[in-house]
């Protein structure tokens, strides 16, 4: 399990690191809300620990930013706010939990373990779409704008929700792997490859974004203008 604490009060982060590790749970850390929406934008986690009050940009509108981009990491409000308005605020904003400072160790723990059990399609409840191509996560089905469809085994469906949700970005075969088949796995990495080769060929028939080998770091879901841009540099 890995989580992205975004939390400015230093002393705290490293406790949660602390904490976490001695959990078995590894986590980044990001001082404010800037730095903490391009890591959670960009790499994959099991939950986010988000604090209310960052530098830069406040944790609801990381937390926005990040929904409206359709991040659907599960999100732990942290605040010292205990107004009911202030819980509210921050629900609407799309976190799943909320958490009053000063709170107990053990607590915090639970509330992320909770999080993490939470059933996929109570998190992943939006179409995705690429080009022509959109795909719904819980009935594993891809659809274009002509009304061609086609259902997904589950892992196909995992991958390319992964894949969709960060298009235009390099996932490493490690990432993808651990979020597919679970960190403690023993999956070989052509068991993926596999189930790449797949999804590509069901793609291909769209005509639309396509999966990109990136050598010895893994693949990458591009769009014909993204695939344009990284041939011209």
């Amino acid at each position: 399990m890995r989580v992205l604490i975004i939390e400015d009060e230093k002393k705290l982060s490293e406790a949660l690191v602390r904490l976490l590790f001695e959990e078995g749970i590894s986590a980044d850390v990001a001082y404010d809300g800037e730095d903490g929406y391009l890591l959670a934008s960009s790499k994959i986690y099991d939950a986010i620990i988000l604090d209310r009050m960052l530098p830069s940009m406040d944790g609801l509108s990381v937390l926005s930013k990040l929904r409206k981009a359709s991040v659907r990491t599960p999100v732990l409000m942290l605040t010292a706010r205990d107004g009911i308005p202030d819980r509210v605020a921050g629900l609407n904003a799309g976190a799943d939990d909320y958490l009053v400072k000063p709170f107990a160790t053990e607590e915090l723990i639970a509330r992320i373990r909770a999080l993490h059990r939470r059933p996929a399609e109570l998190i992943t409840d939006v179409w995705l779409q690429c080009e022509n191509l959109r795909f719904d996560p819980l009935e594993r089905t891809l659809m274009t704008q002509t009304g061609e469809s086609e259902k997904l085994s589950p892992k196909e469906a995992q991958i390319l929700e992964l894949l969709m949700k960060h298009h235009g970005q390099v996932l490493t075969r490690r990432q993808l792997m651990d979020n597919v088949w679970g960190y403690e796995a023993d999956v070989l990495e052509g068991v993926l490859d596999t189930y790449v080769h797949h999804l590509r060929r069901r793609l291909s028939q769209f005509q639309g974004p396509t999966i990109q080998t990136v050598r010895g770091v893994g693949y990458s879901l591009r769009s014909a203008h993204q695939r344009a841009e990284s041939d011209k540099s």
